[in-house]
């Protein structure tokens, strides 16, 4: 198995390196001898494309690689897997896993610890897909007021896909947790540059563990996952954030206590609010983890330009926390009044919805439209502006900015 060091680039790249060098070198794997001890030199940069995605994908940050998926890409049911964002945590990352050696650990507060190869889940278990929405919990972070710290994403940190795999409570029933066990821990084979850093660990309650829905996915859009969103095996919650989405999967611990690892207990919360929303001059004392997706619209940038007197299709898509769409409103005269967006395909409660309307502008210069959903449950876009310290969960009514000539 081969890592990419990130954090020694500055010292052991030698000459300066620009952008397209370092993606090239990522995507190679060539930057997998750089040590702790930055005491190793790379090979030269290779042709190869970075790990298979498209060259347009928004780089947010190198060390390590976060990048954002075109808006275009928000006119398809299924987002390709070449054009899928990026989010990971820690800075050394695997660049090539064999996967005839790959092993599932599963262990803990069980009577029968396991060691799965792929081809084990794959004939072990029964195998099944179904497409979710994959959204980090920050998508459109840079869009809160007051500004947050933080990956700056716009509203590209999202995307659709179908993921097939086998079901944890499977794999779970097969080691036999214990009487006790109460919570199930996840970790990749992501590592930190130092051992003082916090390993990226999830936990999920034995209630959800034990659910339908989560998955161990070795596909996504029926191919093998990208190994930049977790070749060879990754952790599904559809209906969650994909904070949870552990990303090459090496080990699943049963616990019998709660689980108190820094990226549960201190990371990733958010107000214990309805709508986790806090004030910046009034920081909530009391948070939770972040969980569901609450309702979410977002509009495809419109390619034409837009006249006055002229028909335009305006499109986008929506989706929730796994209840399915029902309505998405559009406004144009600032949320006075609201009319309905046709729906396209349901592709399943956890997906997100295509939607469609029609508008003929009637005055030239700047214009704002606004798009909300409703979920089946009756959740509905506010427009209420949400803020937190963290910029999480952002789901007012969006808003589609033209200039009509």
């Amino acid at each position: 198995m081969a890592f990419v060091a990130l954090p020694c680039l500055a010292t052991d790249m030698g000459p300066r390196t620009d952008r397209r060098d370092f993606l090239r070198l990522l995507a190679a794997g060539t930057v997998a001898g750089c040590s702790r001890g930055g005491k190793e030199t790379p090979p030269p940069p290779s042709n190869e494309p970075y790990q298979g995605k498209i060259a347009d994908l928004v780089l947010h940050t190198e060390r390590p690689p976060n990048l954002e998926m075109p808006e275009r890409f928000l006119a398809q049911d299924f987002t390709p897997n070449d054009a899928m964002f990026v989010r990971w945590h820690e800075s050394l990352l695997p660049t090539s896993i064999d996967s005839a050696t790959y092993r599932l650990k599963v262990g803990g507060h069980v009577d029968r610890p396991l060691e799965l190869s792929l081809n084990e889940l794959r004939a072990r278990f029964p195998v099944t897909s179904l497409v979710a929405v994959n959204q980090c919990a920050g998508n459109t972070r840079s869009l809160f007021s007051p500004r947050i710290p933080g990956v700056q994403w716009g509203r590209g940190a999202v995307g659709n896909a179908r993921w097939t795999g086998v079901r944890l409570r499977e794999v779970l029933a097969a080691a036999g947790p214990r009487d006790g066990a109460t919570e199930v821990t996840f970790g990749g084979l992501d590592r930190a540059p130092l051992d003082s850093v916090p390993r990226f660990e999830k936990s999920l309650t034995m209630q959800v563990a034990r659910g339908d829905e989560p998955l161990l996915a070795w596909a996504m859009n029926d191919a093998p996952l990208p190994m930049l969103n977790g070749y060879p095996l990754r952790l599904v919650v559809p209906g969650w954030y994909s904070t949870y989405w552990v990303k090459a999967l090496e080990a699943i611990t049963v616990l019998d206590h709660a689980f108190d690892g820094f990226w549960m207990t201190k990371a990733y919360r958010v107000p214990a609010t309805v709508d986790a929303s806090e004030s910046p001059e009034d920081l909530r004392k009391q948070t939770v983890p972040v969980r569901r997706m609450n309702v979410r619209s977002l509009f495809v940038p419109p390619r034409e330009t837009l006249r006055r007197g002229a028909m335009v299709e305006l499109q986008g898509v929506a989706w929730d926390g796994g209840t399915g769409i029902a309505r998405v409103e559009l406004s144009f005269d600032g949320g006075a009044t609201w009319k309905d967006a046709r729906l396209e395909q349901d592709l399943g409660p956890f997906a997100w919805r295509r939607w469609r309307a029609v508008w003929m502008p009637g005055e030239t210069g700047p214009a704002a439209v606004l798009a909300r959903a409703t979920s089946v449950l009756g959740e509905r876009q506010e427009s209420k502006p949400r803020w937190n310290r963290s910029g999480y969960m952002r789901n007012e009514p969006e808003r589609l900015d033209v200039v009509i000539t």
